[in-house]
């Protein structure tokens, strides 16, 4: 002890002297000292906060769910092609698929040549000039505008029913407070609409299993009929419940479609190519696309939203790939896009305030 003790450097003791003579700079300085060393074990104590909520989380993130189900992997640019071409011709030979492709196809063809003739892409047709109303570009401009509002009377006209139906019930909802009108749309909406409270039923429940639902259950929380229920989550967790005025949204937005439809066909039927205001009918028709475009993008992003949540179907293929990725390390990200989270800023400035704040406490 006494060898070691003589080999250590000197401590750097404070002048004694110095410190008799001023001895409120001597208080100050140690203060300063002890807040330097608190902010220091603070910081060290948040980095290993971090670091340490950083361990746990991160194999959570690539784990499967309790009942074993795990996102697809992300497929390369190929296999998504591949993927699609092969969901498209699947849904192609329905009857439906077969009238909705060939729909669009026509709208495509037909309103493509309307662009190219108002853009003057065919001079040939501008005799005497582009602009007289006996020119063959104008008499075919009329032709295919004729032809482009009756495709767009098609879903316009033809989807009305159904559209006024959800009307009716939104209004029986809003107007005479009948929970009941809100369970037939939630049914009739059930790919992307959930009720209040639908996240606590059983998950393993769905359509052809309503018997297990419980007898004193909430109505308010299941569709009607009960059939309508959505299908039984992959994932065994149900996304939350969506907001009302979503509904309201997608609703008003398609039933203005058909109005404005009405609108412009009134233009188109109503008035001949010679008094007929361009205007309008450019101003209806750039409104009659924007309300559907709206309503369908709303339903969109909500699908998309109980997908991430409730999980999507996967492949015998996609499963062995994982089983495979796993026995050689590689890690895939239990989520939709197969990507590691971002955590927003504000959270993780929040979080980071929290952990030095706690730490600071701890210390003190």
């Amino acid at each position: 002890m006494t060898a070691r003790n003589a080999v250590m450097p000197a401590p750097n003791l404070p002048n004694t002297a110095s410190i008799a003579k001023n001895p409120s700079t001597s208080s100050s300085a140690s203060a300063a000292r002890a807040r330097q060393e608190n902010m220091t074990h603070a910081e060290s104590l948040s980095r290993g906060a971090t670091s340490a909520a950083t361990d746990t989380t991160e194999p959570s993130l690539s784990e499967p769910y309790q009942n074993g189900y795990h996102f697809p992997p992300r497929h390369s640019l190929k296999e998504s092609i591949q993927l699609g071409a092969i969901a498209f011709w699947n849904y192609a030979c329905t009857p439906l698929g077969f009238f909705v492709v060939l729909y669009g196809l026509l709208v495509v063809a037909w309103g493509g040549k309307l662009f190219l003739l108002l853009c003057n892409a065919a001079s040939a047709m501008c005799h005497p000039s582009c602009e007289h109303i006996d020119s063959p570009r104008r008499k075919w401009i009329e032709w295919d505008s004729q032809i482009v509002n009756a495709l767009f009377c098609v879903t316009g006209f033809g989807l009305a029913p159904w559209r006024f139906r959800d009307l009716f019930y939104l209004l029986k909802y809003r107007l005479g407070s009948k929970e009941e009108a809100l369970r037939h749309l939630a049914g009739i909406h059930r790919s992307w609409f959930r009720l209040q409270g639908s996240d606590r039923l059983p998950p393993r429940v769905g359509p052809q299993s309503t018997g297990e639902l419980f007898e004193d259950r909430p109505l308010a929380s299941v569709p009607s009929p009960e059939s309508k229920i959505p299908d039984a989550p992959l994932t065994g967790v149900r996304a939350g419940p969506t907001p009302v005025w979503k509904m309201d949204f997608v609703i008003w937005f398609m039933v203005s479609n058909t109005f404005l439809q009405c609108g412009l066909s009134g233009l188109m039927w109503g008035m001949n190519r010679y008094n007929r205001p361009a205007w309008g009918v450019g101003l209806l028709v750039a409104l009659a696309c924007g309300a559907a475009a709206t309503g369908g993008l709303m339903m969109f992003h909500e699908g998309k939203k109980v997908k991430r949540i409730e999980g999507v179907p996967i492949s015998d293929k996609d499963v062995e790939q994982l089983a495979r990725d796993k026995e050689l390390g590689v890690t895939h990200y239990n989520n939709i896009k197969d990507k590691k989270p971002k955590e927003k800023r504000k959270k993780r400035k929040a979080r980071e305030a929290e952990d030095i704040e706690a730490a600071r406490l701890s210390s003190a």
